[in-house]
């Protein structure tokens, strides 16, 4: 009996691993799903350095693991900090995905101006350099801002133009951190630079006489020194204060670049103190600039109304308002986006004026200063002549 009672047991035992090894356990399935989840998010997001492998017993978490990876996979590429916080390791410019039927419309347009802009500063840079008439400090200043302008498209269009024509629609970090510094520091250079060509105007009309001791090489020089080191300073501590902070709010920029009110709504540390910091900033470099140069055109104004003759009335005016032109358009659209208190608060008009001082305003300076200034239209003209000429 005890022999068959053995033999009946080792009979079960055989009858029950072939049954095991053909179908695994629940537990075993439940490691092999975890597993290939972890594979397939490691592949997909380097970022991830952890997956936490779904423990036997708990099978009914599977398919919230599975749905984590999925908003995962949606949003930019995350790591999770030991306090459970997921931390953004890669941004997702929205830009204009929304739009996806307009994308080539966009792509062709936006490319149709970026040339246009393009070759209208390089063009207006040109002719300074080779016309002696137009080295004169005014027009130098014009080709430095042609220069600026250039720079500052060069920024952000032609990775706007990359994002409609891909399907990713993600940048690093850094290189949001460097498209952020180089953006704010041509901007707040413009602004400077704006405001030290009113001061040139100022000293050509109301101090005329002075104006070859005033305005001098060497001044010049320091003073363009001055503007760029001015900009970019403000742009570092800018930058510095949004990136100071890790991200952990989705990685989604409600933009098509890198400015401050979308990236800095993505920090996890509470970013009110560091807005209106940075609020303060900017009504600092844009209020100042704008009032200096308010200050020179109340000068240049009162010397005009003092010129008896109504044609040199006219000259002294027509040598201001390009200039002008291009200040009213550039100081309105700062002020529209960067002093308002809610700034981003409305992602849609945000990037709609955003298009126009990215993408229309750098065309608007090639097309002022070559339209309505007629020492400008006069070189042209001579220069494409010579060229005709020695092309002959």
């Amino acid at each position: 009996m005890l022999r068959q009672t053995q033999h009946r047991k080792s009979s079960a035992t055989a009858g029950e691993n072939p049954r095991h090894s053909q179908f695994p356990s629940s537990s075993f399935l439940v490691s092999r799903a975890a597993a290939v989840a972890e594979t397939d998010a490691t592949s997909k997001f380097p970022a991830v350095s952890s997956v936490h492998r779904v423990a036997p017993g708990t099978e009914p978490m599977l398919n919230e693991h599975v749905c984590a990876f999925t908003v995962l996979s949606s949003q930019a590429p995350e790591k999770q900090r030991g306090n459970g916080t997921w931390l953004v390791t890669e941004f997702v410019l929205v830009g204009f995905s929304n739009l996806p039927h307009l994308r080539t419309t966009l792509f062709a347009l936006f490319l149709l101006t970026y040339l246009f802009t393009v070759s209208g500063n390089v063009t207006i840079i040109t002719i300074i350099h080779v016309d002696r008439t137009l080295h004169t400090p005014m027009y130098r200043f014009l080709a430095v801002l042609s220069l600026s302008e250039t720079c500052y498209t060069l920024v952000t269009i032609p990775n706007m133009l990359a994002h409609l024509l891909m399907e990713s629609q993600a940048i690093s970090i850094s290189g949001c951190r460097a498209q952020m510094f180089f953006f704010l520091g041509l901007g707040c250079s413009h602004c400077f630079l704006l405001t030290l060509m009113g001061y040139d105007r100022y000293v050509a009309i109301c101090h005329p006489l002075r104006y070859s001791v005033i305005m001098r090489p060497t001044v010049c020089l320091c003073l363009g020194a001055l503007v760029f080191c001015s900009g970019f300073s403000v742009a570092l501590v800018e930058t510095c204060m949004i990136f100071s902070s890790p991200f952990c709010r989705g990685g989604r920029v409600e933009h098509f670049f890198c400015d401050i009110a979308p990236v800095l709504q993505l920090s996890c540390a509470d970013s009110a103190q560091r807005a209106l910091g940075i609020f303060f900033l900017s009504v600092l470099v844009v209020l100042f600039s704008f009032l200096l140069i308010l200050l020179s055109y109340a000068f240049i104004v009162a010397a005009i109304l003092r010129i008896r003759s109504a044609a040199g009335r006219r000259r002294a005016f027509s040598t201001c308002a390009a200039h002008l032109t291009v200040v009213v358009v550039h100081f309105g659209c700062a002020s529209i986006i960067y002093l308002r208190p809610d700034s981003g608060a409305n992602p849609a008009r945000d990037r709609l004026v955003a298009v126009f001082y990215t993408v229309v305003t750098p065309l608007l300076n090639p097309v002022v200063y070559t339209l309505r200034n007629k020492e400008v239209r006069v070189a042209l003209k001579r220069t494409l002549a010579r060229s005709g000429g020695v092309s002959r």
